[in-house]
This record gives structure tokens, C-alpha cells and sequence, in this order.
């Protein structure tokens, strides 16, 4: 197993007589897991690896002032779509408190934090991952402009990358761009248990603005949180063999998407989302976050992929929702597709239609 990075530093502190104030502002999307972790060791360590796409549009855009703080501790007043949210703001307090032996500096800041989301949150879209992964990229910069170290992107994006975990296992994905790998993956130098690690090197040119129409069965909040759900799996008497599975799937799997296999990629990845739900499904308590509209529509892409010879896949995340994935030469038959035959199985608010991101953002 790779070390575990020290990024311990007291000296990341300022002088009580000089504690700055200001503001900055990030974007940072949500992804979506191809090969899925579904299941955690302590300290958010995954028990198998994960292979996700960075989306583009559905992200987190997170706008942070700071000034000093009166308590000797850090304060945080968070804002979600210009209100004031009291179970965000202890989330992230209690996040940044965990951060003090990394960042020293939090405890001496008041935190004033005005966020918003551009997808429905906490409806299997991963919000978590762009809204701890935003969090993170704000402190790494924080960090960088007040005390002059992670001037190396690739220090700064690992670091980042790392302190995200920390608030949600898939956030050190969203870190990077395209194709992201977390958790050491056998067959690939430089993955880890600790960060995020892009693989685009080599990948089939298609799967570079890789399409992801977000199909909306059910916009409200899960039933069942992420976190529940993956420590249910240490009593799973699947979970074993899913680890193992996991494994060899990644492999097959980045082995497709290198020599542009989109029957290995479908077959894959759609094994994946079954699997990762059939895992929730045998759990005790076990638990079912598909809805009818869902099996609906992975029966109606099961049609129109035989019809049609078109390379229309689905994957799911722990929610109801359907991410339809196809390559960018397909998106206007797609389009007809769902217009035609799918809106009467999705929620009011419809889809969205989203593909392979770069990353973050700085907006300010």
C-alpha cells in the first residue's frame, strides 16, 4: 500500500496580530463512478478502486469570505441557494475542526460561505463530491496565497485531492479532469488509497467529451445516506467477492477505454451499476433506492441500443436517477430518444445534459 502523504505543519498559522481578511470563489463538479466504491476501511480508506468521469455542468460553485475569528476556533456561517442552512454549516464545521492539524489557520477564521448547486442536491448526483471537493480546492488556495507553499500543481491538486476525501470518499475525484482513478489499482503506477489520480494518457480520443444526459426520476433527497450504505457492506455476505470484482473490472475496463471497446465499456459499466445496487439490495437492513421509472428506463436503452446498433449505455449512483452515456457523434439521436420515449418517466425537472469536464475552477 502506498504511504500515506504528512501533511502535518504548524507553521501554517499566522501571527495573532496579523490575521488576514478576504475572499475567493470556486467551481467544482460532481462525477460519475464507472467502475463503483461501495464500501470504506477507517478514514475514508476505500476497499476497492474507483474509475469516474468528471462531469462539466453539474457542479458546485462555492464563493468563501474570511476574517478573523473571535471564538480561538474556527466559525462558519454556510449558505445553500442564499439561505442560511444549519445542517451544512455543522457539516462543514465539524470538517474544517478535523482539518486543524493540517491547516492550523481555520481555527484563527471566521468562514462566511455562500454556495450553490447546478443539479437537484442529495439525489444520487453526487453532491457531496462537488461540494466537498470545492471546499477542499479553497483551502489548498488559501493555503498557497497566504503562506506561499503548493506552488507545484501537481502538489497542489494532490493535496486537494487528499483533504477532500477526507469530507467524501468520491470528492478526491473531482479534483481532476476526465477519467480519475481512486484507491491503488494493481495494474496502474501511481494510483493510491489517499488522492485522486487522472488516467486520460492513453485514452481512446471518444471518451474525451463523453456524454452524461442526467435523466431525473427523482429529484428529492435519498432515503438512505452514502455513508450508511457503505458501512452496511462490512456485514454484506457479498463483499468480499464485490472487492475482488471491483479489481478486475477497473482493469478490463481502462483496457477498453484505451482501445475505444464501447461493448467492453457498456458490458462493464452497466454491470457495475447493477451491482452496486444489488449490494444495497443484500444488505441488512437491506435497502432499494431504484424507483419503477428507473427499471423503466434501463429497459427502453436495452431497446433502442439493439434497434438502433447506437453505443447508448446507462450507469447509476446510489439514487434513482439514470446517467445515460454515449459518445458526442450520437448526442442528436439520443436527444430524439429521450424527447420521444423517456420524458413521461422523469420528475418535473427533466434532464440534464452533461459530458466529460476539465476539473475545477477558480472563479475568483
Amino acid at each position: 500500500m502506498n504511504a500515506e502523504p504528512n501533511y502535518l505543519n504548524a507553521n501554517l498559522k499566522f501571527s495573532p496580530n496579523a490575521i488576514p481578511s478576504g475572499k475567493l470563489a470556486w467551481r467544482s463538479p460532481s462525477n460519475i463512478a464507472l467502475v463503483k466504491y461501495w464500501g470504506k476501511k477507517s478514514v475514508q480508506i476505500p476497499q476497492n478502486p474507483s474509475i469516474s468521469f468528471t462531469l462539466s455542468k453539474s457542479f458546485s460553485e462555492t464563493e468563501v469570505s474570511y476574517s478573523p475569528a473571535v471564538s480561538g476556533k474556527s466559525e462558519v456561517e454556510f449558505y445553500f441557494d442564499g439561505k442560511r442552512n444549519l445542517l451544512f454549516e455543522e457539516k462543514t464545521a465539524g470538517f474544517f475542526d478535523g482539518l486543524s492539524s493540517i491547516f492550523p489557520f481555520v481555527n484563527q477564521l471566521k468562514f462566511e460561505i455562500h454556495s450553490k448547486n447546478t443539479f437537484p442536491h442529495s439525489a444520487g448526483i453526487a453532491s457531496s463530491a462537488s461540494g466537498m471537493s470545492v471546499l477542499a480546492m479553497v483551502l489548498c488556495d488559501m493555503e498557497r496565497q497566504l503562506f506561499g507553499t503548493l506552488q507545484e500543481e501537481a502538489d497542489f491538486r494532490r493535496k486537494a485531492s487528499y483533504i477532500a476525501r477526507l469530507g467524501s470518499g468520491s470528492a478526491s475525484r473531482s479534483v481532476f479532469g476526465g477519467l480519475v482513478i481512486w484507491g491503488e489499482a494493481e495494474d496502474v503506477s501511481g494510483t493510491s488509497d489517499y488522492y485522486g489520480f487522472p488516467v486520460n494518457e492513453g485514452v481512446h480520443e471518444m471518451f474525451a467529451d463523453y456524454q452524461d444526459t442526467i435523466l431525473l426520476v427523482d429529484a428529492g433527497e435519498k432515503k438512505v445516506s452514502s455513508s450508511l450504505g457503505h458501512g452496511l457492506m462490512n456485514g454484506n455476505p457479498f463483499a468480499a467477492d464485490r472487492f475482488h470484482q471491483a479489481h478486475g473490472n477497473l482493469t478490463a475496463l481502462l483496457q477498453a477505454m484505451r482501445s475505444g471497446d464501447t461493448e467492453a465499456f457498456i458490458r462493464i459499466s452497466e454491470s457495475e451499476a447493477l451491482t452496486l445496487h444489488a449490494m444495497m439490495m443484500t444488505s441488512q437492513p437491506y435497502f432499494l433506492l431504484m424507483k419503477p421509472n428507473t427499471l423503466q428506463i434501463i429497459e427502453r436503452i436495452f431497446a433502442f441500443r439493439e434497434k438502433t446498433g447506437l453505443p447508448v449505455s446507462f450507469t447509476l449512483d446510489a439514487g434513482p436517477n439514470v446517467h445515460m452515456l454515449f459518445p458526442t457523434t450520437i448526442k442528436e439521436d439520443v436527444k430524439r430518444f429521450i424527447d420521444n420515449d423517456l420524458l413521461s418517466f422523469l420528475s418535473p425537472k427533466g434532464y440534464i445534459e452533461d459530458e466529460v469536464g476539465k476539473g475545477p475552477e477558480k472563479i475568483l
